[in-house]
């Protein structure tokens, strides 16, 4: 691939991920503000006390929606997070691992990474759905869930120091080359 199409898909896919998540920052703000719970609060919970509360707060209907909405529009946030950090990681590669090496492997395993949290966010907003439509949660499912939190937010923070990297690579590539004398 070319260098200048992966710059092109890096932001062309990291403008689309900030443009999701933004969407659901609205949407988690207005629930958050008829409620006093969002669906990011879930991610703090760790049993099934803790998760019944939120629950009671959304037992309207519209809210419940709102709930399921944010948590399944979330699943069209994940690919493109995670597509743009893996094409952090491969920038960075370009830009700071030019040649073979232990480095540059590392770089490339570390972009697979936020390709791991994506999944472990499915997993994440896959038991709170369960939880919510059963409109009762247990302690196993509810420490699940904090479980691929966890692993999830762990995974973001390598992609978050990989898109850095990315920026830093992209500049680094775009300025002239230095000739050699």
């Amino acid at each position: 691939m070319r260098l200048r199409t992966l710059i092109r898909l890096w932001l062309w896919t990291t403008l689309m991920a900030i443009a999701a998540l933004a969407v659901l920052i609205v949407i988690d703000g207005r629930l958050k503000a008829a409620t006093g719970f969002g669906t990011a609060d879930l991610q703090k919970l760790s049993n099934a006390a803790q998760y019944d509360a939120v629950f009671g707060a959304w037992t309207l209907r519209q809210h419940a929606a709102a709930a399921g909405f944010a948590l399944g529009f979330d699943y069209l946030f994940m690919p493109l997070y995670a597509t743009a950090f893996y094409f952090s990681g491969i920038l960075a590669r370009e830009a700071f691992a030019p040649k073979r090496g232990s480095f540059r492997r590392l770089i490339d395993y570390l972009g697979f990474v936020p390709l791991i949290g994506a999944v472990a966010d499915a997993t994440e907003n896959a038991l709170e759905y369960s939880m919510l439509a059963a409109a009762k949660a247990d302690d196993g499912t509810a420490y699940s869930a904090f479980i691929a939190t966890n692993v999830k937010w762990s995974c973001i923070a390598v992609g978050m120091v990989l898109l850095v990297a990315a920026i830093a690579g992209v500049i680094k590539l775009q300025l002239p080359k230095k000739e050699v004398a």
